[in-house]
Formats: C-alpha cells, sequence, structure tokens
C-alpha cells in the first residue's frame, strides 16, 4: 500500500525496428479497412436483400458486427503506436481495452454455437426449422453471446481491478492482455493467473465440446440421408468448421499454453484480432451462392453502369476548380 501507483503502460509493440514500422503502418491499415467494408458489406447485403432474412444469415450479421468490434477494440490504436516512438496507455484505458477484448471474444464464443444449433435444426430437423427458429429464438440467440460475453469479462476484470501496480509497466504486446498484465503485478499472481485461465478455458473448452457435438451429430444425419443433400450439406458446414478452426485455434495456444514464447503470442494474437476477422467474410460469401447473388444484385442496385465514372469524373472536376 505504501509503493506509487502505476498510472500508465507502455506497450512494447509489434517489432521494435523502425525500418520497420512504415510498412506495417500500411499494411495494417489496409488490413483493418478490409476487415470493416468486408464485414459492413455482409451486414448490407443481409438487411438489404429479402431473401437473406433467414436465422442462418442473420446470425452471420450478427457474427460480422462482433468481428468488426474484435477488430477495433486495439488495432487502430496499434494502428497508431506504430508511428509513435513511446507507445504508452494509460491505467484505465489498459483496463477498458481487457473489458471489451473479453466482451467480444466471449460474445464470438458463443454466437458461433448459436450458428451450430441453427445449422442442427436446418439439418436434422427441417420440417421444424421455422417452428423452432422463430424471430424469438433468433433474438434470444444473438442477446445469450453478449450476455455471456459480458458476465465472462466482468469475472476477468475482477481479477485485475485490484491489483496493485507499483513497479514494471511494460506488456510485451500491442495491447493490454490481461495475462501479460497480470504479470506486472506488484504481488504473486499465480493463483490468479490460474483462475484467469481457468475462466478462458472453461468457456472456451464448454463451448468447443458443444460445437463438436453439435455437427458430429449434423454429420451422422447427413450421412443417412441421399448424396445429393450430403454434398450441399458438406458444402454449408465446411464454412462453418473452418471458422470455428479459425477462432479455437489461437485461443488454445494462448491459453492452454500461455507465454511459452513472447513472440508466438504476439503473432497469435494479430491472427486472431486482424486475419480471423478478415477471413470469416471471405470464407462465408465465397463458398455461398445466395451471399454472391445478392451483393451481385447489390451492386446492380447501388452501382449502376456509369455511375462510378461519374463520380470519379465529378470528383476530378472538382479537384481542378
Amino acid at each position: 500500500m505504501n509503493h506509487s501507483r502505476v498510472t500508465e503502460f507502455v506497450l512494447l509493440g509489434l517489432s521494435s525496428s523502425k525500418e520497420l514500422q512504415p510498412l506495417l503502418f500500411l499494411v495494417f491499415s489496409l488490413l483493418y479497412l478490409a476487415i470493416l467494408l468486408g464485414n459492413f458489406l455482409i451486414i448490407l447485403t443481409v438487411t438489404s436483400d429479402s431473401h437473406l432474412h433467414t436465422p442462418m444469415y442473420f446470425l452471420l450479421a450478427n457474427l460480422s458486427f462482433i468481428d468488426m468490434c474484435v477488430a477495433s477494440f486495439a488495432t487502430p490504436k496499434m494502428i497508431a503506436d506504430l508511428l509513435v516512438e513511446r507507445k504508452t496507455i494509460s491505467f484505465e484505458a489498459c483496463l477498458a481495452q481487457i473489458f471489451f477484448v473479453h466482451l467480444f471474444a466471449g460474445s464470438e464464443i458463443v454466437i458461433l454455437v448459436s450458428m451450430a444449433f441453427d445449422r442442427y435444426v436446418a439439418i436434422c430437423k427441417p420440417l421444424h426449422y421455422m417452428t423452432i427458429m422463430s424471430r424469438r429464438v433468433c433474438i434470444i440467440l444473438v442477446l445469450v453471446p453478449w450476455s455471456v460475453g459480458f458476465i465472462h469479462t466482468t469475472s476477468q476484470l475482477a481479477f485485475t481491478v485490484n491489483l496493485p501496480f507499483c513497479g514494471p509497466n511494460q506488456v510485451d504486446s500491442f495491447f493490454c492482455d490481461l495475462p501479460l498484465v497480470t504479470k506486472l503485478a506488484c504481488l504473486d499472481t499465480y493463483v490468479i493467473s490460474l483462475l484467469i485461465v481457468a475462466d478462458s478455458g472453461f468457456l472456451s473448452l464448454s463451448s468447443f465440446l458443444l460445437l463438436v457435438v453439435s455437427y458430429t451429430m449434423i454429420l451422422i444425419t447427413v450421412r443417412s440421408r441421399s448424396s445429393a443433400s450430403m454434398a450441399k450439406a458438406r458444402s454449408t458446414l465446411t464454412a462453418h468448421i473452418t471458422v470455428v478452426t479459425l477462432f479455437f485455434g489461437p485461443c488454445i495456444f494462448i491459453y492452454v499454453w500461455p507465454f511459452s514464447g513472447y513472440s508466438v503470442d504476439k503473432v497469435l494474437a494479430v491472427f486472431y484480432t486482424i486475419f480471423t476477422p478478415i477471413l470469416n467474410p471471405v470464407i462465408y460469401t465465397l463458398r455461398n451462392k445466395e451471399m454472391k447473388a445478392a451483393m451481385v444484385k447489390l451492386k446492380s442496385r447501388y452501382l449502376k453502369p456509369g455511375q462510378v465514372s461519374a463520380v470519379i469524373r465529378n470528383a476530378l472536376f472538382l479537384e481542378t476548380k
């Protein structure tokens, strides 16, 4: 209690190389822009096309919104920090990052379970699909992930708020990751670290087991049907299973084998916050004929022939004036 309290943390960032940082600034700026545009395009496509007003696409649009949130809690600051030499973050802002990363990550984990449930009902109980997946159930399947995410992040933040920080303040990452921050506390955090890993591990493992059970039951059901419906179901499931694998891969490495190597953790953190949100829209759209057809209609509606060139000509005319 007699030690001075840490008021800010120093983020060591992705790289200490000054020559590499301008290139990283350009690359991650373009990737972040692609994340926002790609996921917003999915949301816009789903909301504007009446044929996509179904439970599956409703959940997909919500996943895209969460992906935008996952990419936005730390990426803008990381990009801005690439232009400055000393990368600092206040204690309060650090806690805010911890709060939002676990809120969005917890929500995304559970909404993947909601999407698996939707596919289970659609494939295993097709005759009762619209009855089971009513509007009320769809809203519940979206509210539950946010509720679980809030409970999860509140429990995680409770481990950190009252910790005394009085000495080292360097976080070897580009954002305030909870396990890295707790290691800086002025007391033995071994038990707290175990509780943090157990909390995240329980949510991840329970959700992962639910997903495995759901997709196993779906595949068993599909095997007993015709080859045509099996091929169609496999095409739908491939996208879902790929996204689940991409999401849970980094979680397993970060929380089951924490801090075996900081460089590995940074790579996985970038993969989780940048590449997973950008791959999700690509995976769901490239293998989905309905989405691609809806995007073509959206393009023809808002980008009519000659409209783009007219906008460019007007912009050039204004510049010359």
